[in-house]
């Protein structure tokens, strides 16, 4: 089977991949754009996205939609991860938290799946801020996040290691174990 991943993100497929090759899925990139709402949760946007591209695209496909959280700033990103990650970018952040005592965060992933009917598979993870950037590996705001109980960021993390405890790859894992059930 193969399976359409609706992304930009080349990194996230390869992510993806990972998740999806032992099963005999092959993930492909399949770039079209599609309006983000604004709303208040990833679950929203998600559904949404995926309600657009239902109408437009033939066959299964999945997107994700994803946001860093931070306690500080009340939530803030959130939703509007990848706009703040684009014009604030990691140093704006930074400045945000100059001052801040709390720099508890956390990541987290939704997965909107369609296959004729809406699939929605969540994943978070729980960290804190880190003063300056760490590591080059990764994307968006990786070099500044460090999960708890350990003591690197994601962006210092190998790929692997980072699938094994992120947002997204928790996601995954869900979104993989029940396409597995699934496609019996």
């Amino acid at each position: 089977m193969r399976l359409a991943f609706i992304t930009s993100n080349l990194g996230k497929v390869q992510e993806a991949k990972k998740y999806f090759e032992p099963l005999g899925v092959e993930v492909y990139q399949l770039y079209f754009e599609y309006p983000e709402i604004q709303a208040d949760t990833l679950e929203e946007v998600a559904e949404y996205g995926v309600g657009w591209l239902a109408g437009r695209i033939d066959g299964r496909f999945f997107l994700d939609d994803s946001g860093l959280f931070i306690e500080a700033l009340k939530g803030f990103p959130g939703v509007y991860s990848a706009y703040v990650y684009r014009t604030l970018g990691i140093d704006g952040i930074l400045r945000l938290l100059e001052d801040a005592g709390d720099r508890r965060a956390y990541f987290k992933s939704v997965i909107a799946y369609w296959d004729g009917e809406l699939h929605l598979f969540t994943g978070r993870v729980d960290g804190e801020i880190t003063t300056d950037r760490h590591g080059s590996g990764g994307f968006g705001f990786d070099p500044v996040f460090k999960p708890t109980g350990f003591e690197r960021t994601f962006a210092e993390m190998t790929t692997e290691e980072k699938n094994r405890i992120s947002h997204r790859g928790r996601a995954l894992k869900a979104f993989s174990e029940w396409l597995k059930e699934n496609l019996k």
